[in-house]
């Protein structure tokens, strides 16, 4: 059973820093994305990464304060997130794609998905 595991999520406050991270064996060899989804809201993408690196356009949300990031030895992808604020606040996935990201970032591209972790920014 394939899966990604999610771990990272946590409470903090406004201005605040966490990093999230995604572990899971197709990390090494798809395009991983990040998405969240707040409370009575839509789900959006944060950015996503190619197999080797390299990120697609960050959400205009996320730019010069998230960063996304893959170790493949630890068959792990992170997004770093700072300049925490309460807008944030929302269940973070993680998911895997194809061999190739695309954009703009679309859900329905990505067939694996972990459980969500939360981060809450008060």
């Amino acid at each position: 059973h394939v899966q990604l595991v999610e771990s990272g999520g946590g409470s903090v406050q406004a201005g605040g820093s966490l990093r999230l991270s995604c572990a899971g064996s197709l990390v090494t060899t798809s395009c991983m994305g990040w998405f969240r989804q707040a409370p009575g809201k839509e789900r959006e993408g944060v950015v996503t990464i190619y197999p080797y690196g390299g990120a697609t356009p960050y959400a205009d949300f996320a730019k010069g304060r998230f960063t996304i990031s893959r170790d493949n030895a630890r068959n792990t992808v992170y997004l770093h997130t700072n300049s925490l604020k309460p807008e944030d606040t929302a269940i973070y996935y993680c998911a895997a794609g194809g061999r190739y990201c695309s954009f703009p970032i679309l859900g329905h591209d990505f067939g694996t998905w972990g459980q969500g972790t939360q981060v809450t920014v008060s």
